[in-house]
């Protein structure tokens, strides 16, 4: 969990590397489909583009087919964007149930505004993998090219201050107060997120074991 910007995809990357787990990104699956242009990924792309939430029944629906899968049984996983309001949490409670999971702990990644702003309007997307650079925190080795797989690296549309702001405004709204239900779960581990990359990595890493 955390704001936009916090550095969620690129720590979850670090986590599953390190932990063998895997990795069930909300956004990873919408961009897929939106690139494909499928009538899930239009209609997120709807949403997306101005800062909204995709609907929580397309969002629950493919988090449940994705968790369903065997290698989550057998490896764990990491819920990268997942559940995003309290709605979204009540329906992962009864997908866990259904699936007899249940869940270690939420990574709560705490950066300010400033800092989320800086780091949203620099960032850079692989068309591809899906891999995360910025053009001043994580550079890429070649400008403009993904060091994973050579492909063409891109700022996506919603990557802006005004729709950061409104993305914000969501996440206070409707996010924000998952940390009290998960706190009172006594789940979250709050990270500062306003450390280097390798730091906050190191924080999280510590929490977890």
């Amino acid at each position: 969990m955390g704001p936009p910007g916090a550095g969620k995809g690129t720590q979850a990357e670090l986590i599953v590397k390190e932990y063998g787990v895997c990795h069930i990104s909300t956004g990873d699956m919408f961009r897929e489909a939106i690139k494909n242009q499928t009538e899930m990924g239009k209609l997120a792309a709807s949403y997306i583009e101005k800062g909204l939430l995709v609907p929580d029944s397309v969002t629950v629906g493919i988090v449940k087919d994705r968790l369903s899968q065997e290698d989550c049984s057998q490896q764990g996983f990491l819920l990268d964007g997942f559940p995003r309001n309290l709605e979204q949490a009540h329906a992962l409670d009864q997908i866990l149930s259904e699936l007899n999971y249940d869940l270690t702990g939420v990574i709560n990644i705490v950066v300010d505004k400033k800092s989320l702003t800086d780091r949203i309007v620099g960032r850079q997307i692989c068309r591809t993998c899906g891999a995360s650079y910025h053009v001043v925190l994580k550079r890429s080795k070649v400008e403009g090219v993904c060091d994973r797989c050579g492909s063409e690296l891109y700022t996506r549309p919603d990557d802006t201050e005004e729709v950061l702001s409104s993305r914000l405004n969501v996440y206070e709204a409707q996010t924000a107060p998952l940390l009290e239900y998960y706190n009172q779960k006594g789940l979250v581990l709050n990270i500062d997120g306003n450390k280097a990359l390798n730091d906050v990595f190191a924080e999280i890493k510590r929490c977890l074991d």
